[in-house]
């Protein structure tokens, strides 16, 4: 199922970075003149696949997508050693001068043209990107009518079992998937660690309840791939007399937005889906903590305690 980007998303927030315009309305209202069948070639780095081309449509989502807009591909265009870094060595004028645009109307990629995760230097355009207002009222109605009021703490819980898997292999990916976000694009601040990873119920119950006393939260929000552990929560927290809620029905971007606004959020700092939560927290100056991070032991604290409190809204 494709979704459009606006469902989610304000175009319109984004336009204050750059123009731009959703592939429905690109296809409806351009296509037919700058991009019409026929000559219609998509770029890859190298071919993909058996042929000797990019091979755009194998595998999905690449060919559900393009078949939601009926896009056949004419030609491929192999855009190596050209790359999506245009921070450093002159690539945007080497890509304009490959590819000038009174020539090459149009760039369509097999993929996103980005790298994973996002580079330092684009960690900021975050604030470009906003919920959209059905996202936004879905998560004010949710804080609001179901959480009592009054501060909360967020946080994500990475625990299914593909997630299990992936975390066996910590030792020989010293920044595996999104962990630069808190160990540095360079490991300054160490190599990733199994609990870093997959915390024991022990270490999130703890760090929780450090957190929730440290800002007097009236509550605690759940986000999860798989065991929201709202049972051991609400127990480790029954003196405080704080529980923990989760939505009723899975939906992640709603998830994400009510993660995103929490007074303090603690999150998985291998998870690419904590990074979406960090990145947009991180734009608004609002507190952040991972999970087994700093390691306990090492001399250091993330110090969540004293990190200020902000305006649930």
């Amino acid at each position: 199922v494709q979704v459009p980007f606006d469902t989610y998303f304000k175009v319109d927030t984004l336009k204050k970075y750059h123009r731009v315009m959703t592939m429905e309305d690109f296809m409806k209202n351009l296509a037919p003149v700058v991009w019409p069948p026929g000559k219609r070639t998509v770029f890859c780095y190298r071919s993909r696949g058996e042929t000797d081309d990019c091979n755009a449509k194998e595998g999905n989502p690449f060919g559900p997508f393009w078949d939601t807009f009926n896009v056949d591909f004419d030609d491929s265009e192999f855009y190596g050693p050209l790359h999506y870094d245009v921070h450093h060595h002159q690539m945007s004028k080497k890509w304009n001068e490959k590819y000038p645009p009174e020539k090459f109307l149009v760039i369509a990629f097999t993929g996103a043209p980005a790298s994973f995760p996002v580079q330092i230097e684009n960690r900021e355009l975050h604030k470009y990107l906003e919920w959209s207002e059905t996202v936004n009222a879905a998560a004010n109605t949710f804080v609001k009518s179901v959480m009592p009021k009054g501060s909360y703490v967020a946080i994500h819980l990475r625990n299914g079992i593909d997630w299990t898997r992936a975390c066996e292999h910590v030792q020989h990916s010293p920044l595996l998937f999104s962990a630069p976000q808190c160990l540095g694009y360079n490991s300054e601040h160490g190599k990733v660690t199994k609990e870093m990873c997959f915390p024991s119920k022990e270490i999130i119950l703890r760090q929780l309840k450090r957190v929730v006393k440290a800002m007097k939260a009236k509550s605690v929000f759940v986000a999860s791939d798989n065991d929201h552990m709202i049972n051991d929560i609400n127990k480790a927290l029954q003196n405080l007399k704080v529980k923990a809620y989760k939505l009723d029905k899975s939906d992640p971007h709603v998830d994400l937005a009510i993660m995103g606004r929490a007074n303090h959020f603690i999150g998985n700092c291998v998870s690419s889906f904590t990074a979406f939560v960090k990145r947009e927290r991180d734009v608004f100056g609002l507190p952040s903590s991972f999970w087994a991070f700093p390691p306990e032991g090492s001399g250091s604290s993330r110090n969540a305690e004293n990190q200020s409190n902000h305006d649930e809204f």
